[in-house]
């Protein structure tokens, strides 16, 4: 039987299990004073200005000395942990209520905005790390991860140590840690860029979440670079609409939450890239890719073939052949985007485009399961209906055979787009298996009663609430030339199941399933 986790979230399983390795410590420490001026915070009368020597948001990994910001929340306010946070050892407290009857041995400090004073505060503490590296920045809905590997591939060629940070894991170079949120918050951010420092970093590639932008956890950084791929539904549970959704998105790019990048790279195939770069007309530094003519960098003379793509790249009015291990057009924007980065920081395109024979993928991003099968197996993270679409669109192209799909639609999360990404598969897949991807609090019959409504042929979908079973129906169900997509999950090791954590990996399933099939049939 797998190991059964229970706890309230994920996010929160690892992230306690990476803090009792990652303390945000500062062995020698520095003055609250010092921290909180210039912050806009202002202190409560006290007499005495503790050294701090930690920062902390979760009242559990609170120790002697530390700093502790009590942040509004969605579901509950931080300031309902001062009280833990003191009798754990905390010398001081930032919060947006007023202070209340306390330890004596506590300062208090008041906030309109404790969020981007946390960021502030971090920067201060770790000394700006962001100033010391060249920060580069990778958002959009789809293509993040896949652009920051790029990144790291092709930064990583000369002398420059790059980290990276983003979905799959906090990569230092000398040190790797798995990765608990997307984009770390100000606090955790600021201590792993100081540590790539330590480990001789130059650069650091991140991923920039529509949350991280929204929370202040990138603001205030220095960006050398900031890219922006796309636009589509995604997180409208917490953003309410895609105006709203954009209007974060820009923020990074126009100097709201902090200094304007020096590099803006946009992807003007996009309609909201399109409208970035109008916003951003005449600014210096503004470089666009894409496929339009317009475009500082471009592709043309397009050909994908089964796990190849090919075509030529044009820059500055130079250009170049490119045969790449990634397929899909998306892939090929991604590649577009990573090119644009390393133009912008005065890199070699040429010799990047070269290092591609040498790029081993990314993890859960259009990756085969190869044992030897006569049908096609890629495991993607798919999990919006325009990055749904998009992968069965690619594959459908170098796909001889049947083309079929496994996905799921999360629980606790924009349901919108639970007809969209249903309709998505049966237009395109020639059969469908809906099944669970993280029903979190959600009952699974109930996520599959808002997909049923995209249903328009019931024949060619089936509703397997076990995603394993799905899996092997899949694969039991392929014929030679044939293609399946299992969508949705990708690098993910794990399911959510209400408040428990239950060990799951699509391509560890896949590769266990096909092992099965070829012990009982003796061949694929």
């Amino acid at each position: 039987m797998p190991t059964v986790l229970g706890n309230q979230s994920v996010q929160r399983t690892v992230g306690r299990r990476i803090g009792r390795r990652f303390q945000t410590m500062n062995p020698e420490g520095k003055k609250l004073s010092q921290l909180l001026k210039g912050t806009g915070a202002k202190i409560e009368k006290s007499g005495f200005d503790p050294v701090i020597t930690r920062i902390a948001i979760d009242s559990r990994r609170v120790t002697p000395g530390c700093l502790f910001f009590a942040l509004p929340g969605h579901r509950r306010d931080g300031s309902s942990f001062i009280d833990e946070a003191l009798s754990r050892g905390a010398v001081a407290v930032v919060s947006t209520k007023a202070k209340r009857l306390g330890s004596p041995k506590a300062v208090f400090a008041n906030t309109e905005d404790p969020r981007r004073t946390l960021s502030k505060v971090a920067r201060d503490f770790y000394d700006y790390p962001d100033q010391a590296l060249e920060l580069i920045g990778v958002t959009g809905t789809n293509g993040k991860t896949t652009v920051s590997y790029l990144l790291k591939h092709f930064l990583s060629l000369g002398e420059k140590r790059t980290g990276c940070l983003g979905t799959i894991g906090y990569d230092l170079v000398e040190r790797a840690l798995p990765s608990f949120r997307t984009t770390p918050e100000a606090h955790d951010l600021a201590e792993l860029l100081s540590q790539m420092i330590g480990y001789g970093c130059q650069r650091a590639v991140m991923e920039v979440s529509s949350h991280g932008i929204d929370q202040f956890r990138v603001s205030e950084l220095e960006f050398d670079v900031a890219l922006f791929l796309n636009l589509t539904r995604d997180h409208l549970d917490y953003h309410g609409d895609m105006e709203s959704y954009f209007a974060v998105k820009r923020r990074f790019f126009t100097g709201e939450i902090g200094p304007i990048p020096k590099f803006s790279i946009v992807n003007i195939d996009d309609s909201y890239g399109q409208r970035l770069a109008n916003d951003l007309e005449g600014r210096e530094g503004l470089i666009t890719f894409g496929e339009s003519s317009a475009a500082h960098v471009r592709f043309s003379d397009l050909r994908l073939e089964q796990g190849r793509s090919f075509f030529k790249v044009h820059w500055n009015g130079e250009s170049i052949d490119v045969e790449s291990p990634l397929i899909g057009n998306y892939n090929v924007s991604n590649l577009l985007a990573a090119l644009a980065a390393v133009y912008a920081l005065g890199e070699n395109v040429s010799d990047c485009v070269d290092s591609l024979a040498s790029f081993s993928g990314i993890p859960g991003r259009m990756e085969k399961m190869d044992a030897g099968q006569s049908f096609m197996i890629v495991v993607d993270y798919a999990h919006t209906d325009d990055a749904l679409r998009h992968a069965l669109t690619m594959l459908r192209e170098i796909t001889p055979g049947s083309l079929k799909v496994v996905f799921g639609c999360g629980g606790d999360r924009d349901r919108g787009k639970r007809v969209t990404m249903t309709k998505a598969a049966l237009e395109l897949a020639d059969h469908s298996w809906a099944t669970a991807d993280n029903p979190r609090s959600e009952s699974q019959e109930s996520i599959f009663e808002d997909m049923k409504k995209g249903v328009d042929d019931a024949s060619k979908i089936d509703f397997i609430t076990d995603r394993r079973r799905a899996i092997e129906l899949a694969i039991k169900s392929a014929t030679e030339g044939d293609c399946i997509l299992i969508a949705g999950k990708g690098h993910e090791s794990f399911q959510e199941f209400g408040d428990t954590v239950v060990p799951f990996d699509d391509r560890q399933v896949a590769r266990e399933l096909l092992d099965l099939i070829k012990l009982g049939q003796g061949s694929l």
